[in-house]
Protein backbone atom coordinates (compact mmCIF):
# COMPACT_ATOMS: atom_id res chain seq x y z
CA UNK A 1 0.00 0.00 0.00
CA UNK A 2 1.28 3.43 -0.97
CA UNK A 3 0.36 6.82 0.45
CA UNK A 4 1.43 9.51 2.87
CA UNK A 5 0.79 9.27 5.79
CA UNK A 6 0.30 5.51 5.85
CA UNK A 7 1.07 4.26 9.35
CA UNK A 8 -2.57 4.27 10.47
CA UNK A 9 -3.76 1.93 7.71
CA UNK A 10 -5.54 -1.33 8.53
CA UNK A 11 -5.15 -2.58 4.95
CA UNK A 12 -2.07 -4.75 5.68
CA UNK A 13 -4.03 -6.67 8.34
CA UNK A 14 -6.92 -7.08 5.95
CA UNK A 15 -5.00 -8.30 2.90
CA UNK A 16 -2.51 -10.47 4.77
CA UNK A 17 -5.42 -12.28 6.42
CA UNK A 18 -6.81 -12.86 2.93
CA UNK A 19 -3.52 -14.24 1.63
CA UNK A 20 -3.27 -16.62 4.60
CA UNK A 21 -6.86 -17.83 4.18
CA UNK A 22 -6.31 -18.41 0.46
CA UNK A 23 -3.13 -20.42 1.10
CA UNK A 24 -0.87 -17.83 -0.56
CA UNK A 25 2.03 -18.42 1.82
CA UNK A 26 4.59 -16.53 -0.24
CA UNK A 27 2.51 -13.37 -0.47
CA UNK A 28 2.85 -10.25 1.71
CA UNK A 29 1.14 -6.87 1.79
CA UNK A 30 3.17 -3.98 3.17
CA UNK A 31 2.75 -0.24 3.67
CA UNK A 32 5.20 2.14 1.99
CA UNK A 33 5.19 5.91 2.44
CA UNK A 34 5.13 7.62 -0.94
CA UNK A 35 4.41 11.21 -1.94
CA UNK A 36 2.90 12.27 -5.28
CA UNK A 37 6.21 13.28 -6.79
CA UNK A 38 7.73 9.91 -5.87
CA UNK A 39 5.08 7.61 -7.35
CA UNK A 40 6.33 7.39 -10.95
CA UNK A 41 9.88 6.45 -9.95
CA UNK A 42 8.70 3.96 -7.34
CA UNK A 43 6.33 2.19 -9.74
CA UNK A 44 8.91 2.24 -12.52
CA UNK A 45 11.40 0.44 -10.29
CA UNK A 46 9.15 -2.44 -9.28
CA UNK A 47 10.04 -5.92 -10.45
CA UNK A 48 7.92 -8.87 -11.60
CA UNK A 49 7.25 -10.11 -8.06
CA UNK A 50 4.79 -7.27 -7.51
CA UNK A 51 1.15 -8.33 -8.07
CA UNK A 52 -0.35 -4.91 -7.47
CA UNK A 53 -0.53 -1.75 -5.42
CA UNK A 54 -3.20 -0.14 -3.27
CA UNK A 55 -3.16 3.64 -3.32
CA UNK A 56 -4.48 6.08 -0.77
CA UNK A 57 -4.21 9.84 -0.44
CA UNK A 58 -2.56 11.77 -1.97
CA UNK A 59 -1.90 9.36 -4.85
CA UNK A 60 -5.32 8.60 -6.33
CA UNK A 61 -5.19 11.25 -9.05
CA UNK A 62 -1.52 11.00 -10.01
CA UNK A 63 -2.03 7.24 -10.39
CA UNK A 64 -3.84 7.93 -13.66
CA UNK A 65 -0.75 9.69 -15.00
CA UNK A 66 1.54 6.83 -14.01
CA UNK A 67 -0.73 4.11 -15.44
CA UNK A 68 -0.45 2.74 -18.99
CA UNK A 69 -4.14 1.75 -19.04
CA UNK A 70 -7.06 3.18 -17.08
CA UNK A 71 -10.45 1.58 -16.41
CA UNK A 72 -13.64 3.38 -17.43
CA UNK A 73 -14.64 3.91 -13.81
CA UNK A 74 -11.24 5.32 -12.79
CA UNK A 75 -11.22 7.61 -15.85
CA UNK A 76 -14.73 8.86 -15.13
CA UNK A 77 -13.90 9.59 -11.49
CA UNK A 78 -10.45 10.97 -12.20
CA UNK A 79 -9.05 8.76 -9.45
CA UNK A 80 -7.65 5.25 -8.98
CA UNK A 81 -6.93 3.37 -5.79
CA UNK A 82 -5.40 0.27 -7.42
CA UNK A 83 -2.58 -0.44 -9.85
CA UNK A 84 -2.01 -3.94 -11.24
CA UNK A 85 0.49 -5.13 -13.87
CA UNK A 86 -1.14 -5.83 -17.23
CA UNK A 87 0.21 -6.23 -20.77
CA UNK A 88 3.68 -5.17 -19.73
CA UNK A 89 2.47 -1.98 -18.07
CA UNK A 90 0.28 -0.83 -15.18
CA UNK A 91 -3.51 -0.82 -15.19
CA UNK A 92 -5.36 1.67 -12.96
CA UNK A 93 -8.66 0.72 -11.37
CA UNK A 94 -11.00 2.26 -8.81
CA UNK A 95 -12.52 -0.25 -6.38
CA UNK A 96 -13.91 2.41 -4.02
CA UNK A 97 -17.02 2.93 -6.16
CA UNK A 98 -18.05 -0.75 -6.58
CA UNK A 99 -17.03 -1.38 -2.97
CA UNK A 100 -19.36 1.37 -1.80
CA UNK A 101 -22.21 -0.14 -3.81
CA UNK A 102 -21.52 -3.60 -2.35
CA UNK A 103 -21.53 -2.21 1.19
CA UNK A 104 -24.79 -0.35 0.62
CA UNK A 105 -26.45 -3.40 -0.91
CA UNK A 106 -25.38 -5.44 2.11
CA UNK A 107 -27.29 -2.88 4.18
CA UNK A 108 -30.40 -3.65 2.12
CA UNK A 109 -30.28 -0.82 -0.41
CA UNK A 110 -30.90 -1.87 -4.01
CA UNK A 111 -32.05 1.31 -5.76
CA UNK A 112 -32.35 4.99 -4.85
CA UNK A 113 -34.21 8.00 -6.15
CA UNK A 114 -32.84 10.86 -4.07
CA UNK A 115 -29.22 11.09 -2.89
CA UNK A 116 -27.39 13.63 -0.74
CA UNK A 117 -23.61 13.85 -0.43
CA UNK A 118 -21.97 15.74 2.42
CA UNK A 119 -18.65 17.15 1.28
CA UNK A 120 -17.04 17.60 -2.13
CA UNK A 121 -13.60 16.03 -1.67
CA UNK A 122 -12.05 12.88 -3.09
CA UNK A 123 -14.45 10.38 -1.52
CA UNK A 124 -17.37 12.33 -2.97
CA UNK A 125 -16.30 11.13 -6.42
CA UNK A 126 -16.83 7.49 -5.44
CA UNK A 127 -20.10 8.52 -3.78
CA UNK A 128 -21.32 9.94 -7.09
CA UNK A 129 -20.44 6.71 -8.89
CA UNK A 130 -22.25 4.67 -6.25
CA UNK A 131 -25.32 6.87 -6.60
CA UNK A 132 -25.30 6.38 -10.38
CA UNK A 133 -24.93 2.59 -10.06
CA UNK A 134 -27.89 2.50 -7.69
CA UNK A 135 -30.09 4.26 -10.21
CA UNK A 136 -30.08 7.87 -9.07
CA UNK A 137 -30.49 10.54 -11.73
CA UNK A 138 -29.51 13.52 -9.58
CA UNK A 139 -27.45 14.22 -6.46
CA UNK A 140 -27.40 17.16 -4.08
CA UNK A 141 -23.94 17.95 -2.73
CA UNK A 142 -23.72 19.94 0.50
CA UNK A 143 -20.42 21.81 0.68
CA UNK A 144 -18.96 25.05 1.97
CA UNK A 145 -17.45 26.11 -1.37
CA UNK A 146 -19.43 26.14 -4.64
CA UNK A 147 -16.16 25.84 -6.57
CA UNK A 148 -15.48 22.47 -4.90
CA UNK A 149 -18.79 21.21 -6.23
CA UNK A 150 -17.98 22.70 -9.64
CA UNK A 151 -14.90 20.46 -9.70
CA UNK A 152 -17.25 17.46 -9.38
CA UNK A 153 -19.43 18.48 -12.32
CA UNK A 154 -17.30 16.76 -15.01
CA UNK A 155 -17.44 13.56 -12.93
CA UNK A 156 -21.22 13.83 -12.61
CA UNK A 157 -21.54 14.49 -16.35
CA UNK A 158 -19.52 11.36 -17.15
CA UNK A 159 -21.85 9.38 -14.89
CA UNK A 160 -25.05 10.87 -16.30
CA UNK A 161 -25.96 12.60 -13.05
CA UNK A 162 -27.52 16.01 -12.54
CA UNK A 163 -25.57 17.75 -9.77
CA UNK A 164 -27.04 20.31 -7.39
CA UNK A 165 -25.07 22.47 -4.97
CA UNK A 166 -26.39 23.31 -1.50
CA UNK A 167 -24.55 25.24 1.18
CA UNK A 168 -23.25 23.10 4.03
CA UNK A 169 -25.15 25.32 6.43
CA UNK A 170 -28.29 23.59 5.16
CA UNK A 171 -26.85 20.08 5.45
CA UNK A 172 -29.50 18.94 7.94
CA UNK A 173 -31.89 18.98 4.97
CA UNK A 174 -30.15 15.82 3.74
CA UNK A 175 -32.68 13.90 5.85
CA UNK A 176 -35.11 14.09 2.95
CA UNK A 177 -32.90 11.87 0.76
CA UNK A 178 -33.17 8.09 0.40
CA UNK A 179 -29.39 7.81 0.73
CA UNK A 180 -27.01 10.14 2.55
CA UNK A 181 -23.29 9.73 1.92
CA UNK A 182 -21.11 11.64 4.37
CA UNK A 183 -17.60 12.09 2.99
CA UNK A 184 -16.43 14.90 5.27
CA UNK A 185 -13.43 14.66 7.66
CA UNK A 186 -13.68 13.85 11.35
CA UNK A 187 -15.68 16.41 13.32
CA UNK A 188 -17.12 18.37 10.39
CA UNK A 189 -20.62 16.83 10.60
CA UNK A 190 -20.72 16.36 14.39
CA UNK A 191 -22.87 19.44 14.97
CA UNK A 192 -25.59 18.56 12.46
CA UNK A 193 -29.07 18.10 13.91
CA UNK A 194 -30.55 15.92 11.19
CA UNK A 195 -34.23 14.91 11.49
CA UNK A 196 -33.55 11.33 10.37
CA UNK A 197 -36.26 9.16 8.84
CA UNK A 198 -36.00 5.37 9.37
CA UNK A 199 -36.34 4.88 5.60
CA UNK A 200 -33.07 6.73 4.94
CA UNK A 201 -29.72 4.94 4.67
CA UNK A 202 -26.52 6.61 5.90
CA UNK A 203 -23.03 5.89 4.64
CA UNK A 204 -20.42 7.59 6.83
CA UNK A 205 -16.90 7.33 5.41
CA UNK A 206 -15.34 7.58 8.88
CA UNK A 207 -14.66 4.65 11.21
CA UNK A 208 -12.34 5.94 13.91
CA UNK A 209 -13.77 6.90 16.32
CA UNK A 210 -17.01 5.04 15.78
CA UNK A 211 -19.84 5.71 15.84
CA UNK A 212 -19.66 9.33 14.83
CA UNK A 213 -22.36 11.60 16.30
CA UNK A 214 -23.97 11.65 12.84
CA UNK A 215 -24.09 7.84 12.66
CA UNK A 216 -25.24 7.46 16.26
CA UNK A 217 -28.18 9.80 15.69
CA UNK A 218 -29.16 8.03 12.47
CA UNK A 219 -28.94 4.62 14.13
CA UNK A 220 -31.09 5.82 17.04
CA UNK A 221 -33.73 6.83 14.49
CA UNK A 222 -33.70 3.33 12.99
CA UNK A 223 -31.68 4.08 9.85
CA UNK A 224 -29.45 1.39 8.32
CA UNK A 225 -25.80 2.46 8.67
CA UNK A 226 -22.75 1.71 6.53
CA UNK A 227 -19.35 2.77 7.88
CA UNK A 228 -15.98 3.53 6.38
CA UNK A 229 -14.82 0.21 7.84
CA UNK A 230 -17.44 -1.59 5.74
CA UNK A 231 -16.12 0.22 2.67
CA UNK A 232 -12.52 -0.59 3.54
CA UNK A 233 -13.50 -4.26 3.47
CA UNK A 234 -15.64 -4.30 0.33
CA UNK A 235 -13.21 -2.30 -1.81
CA UNK A 236 -10.39 -4.59 -0.62
CA UNK A 237 -12.32 -7.68 -1.71
CA UNK A 238 -12.27 -6.32 -5.26
CA UNK A 239 -8.56 -5.50 -4.93
CA UNK A 240 -7.75 -8.99 -3.67
CA UNK A 241 -9.19 -10.54 -6.83
CA UNK A 242 -7.36 -8.05 -9.03
CA UNK A 243 -4.08 -8.89 -7.27
CA UNK A 244 -4.45 -12.67 -7.11
CA UNK A 245 -7.01 -13.73 -9.70
CA UNK A 246 -8.80 -15.61 -6.90
CA UNK A 247 -12.13 -15.06 -5.13
CA UNK A 248 -11.55 -13.07 -1.96
CA UNK A 249 -11.96 -14.99 1.33
CA UNK A 250 -14.44 -12.42 2.59
CA UNK A 251 -15.18 -13.92 6.01
CA UNK A 252 -11.52 -14.25 7.01
CA UNK A 253 -10.78 -10.74 5.83
CA UNK A 254 -13.79 -9.29 7.61
CA UNK A 255 -12.94 -11.03 10.88
CA UNK A 256 -9.34 -9.82 10.79
CA UNK A 257 -10.32 -6.26 9.94
CA UNK A 258 -13.00 -5.84 12.57
CA UNK A 259 -10.83 -7.50 15.24
CA UNK A 260 -7.97 -5.10 14.44
CA UNK A 261 -10.33 -2.12 14.50
CA UNK A 262 -11.70 -3.22 17.87
CA UNK A 263 -8.21 -3.54 19.32
CA UNK A 264 -7.32 -0.07 18.09
CA UNK A 265 -10.53 1.37 19.50
CA UNK A 266 -10.07 -0.14 22.95
CA UNK A 267 -6.31 0.38 23.14
CA UNK A 268 -3.70 -2.04 24.52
Amino acid sequence: MLGKPIGHSLSPVLHNAGFAAAGLSGWAYTAIECAEAELADLVGGLGPKWAGLSLTMPLKEVALVVADEVSEVAAALGAANTLVPRHGGWYAENTDAPGMVDALRTAGLSTVDSVAVLGAGGTARAALAAAARLGASSVTVYARRPEAVDALRPVAAQLGLALRFADFGRAAECAGADLVLSTVPKGVADHLDVPWRPAAVLFDALYDPWPTPLAAAARAAGCPIVSGLDLLLTQALHQFTLFTGLPAPAEAMRNALFAAAARRSHGP
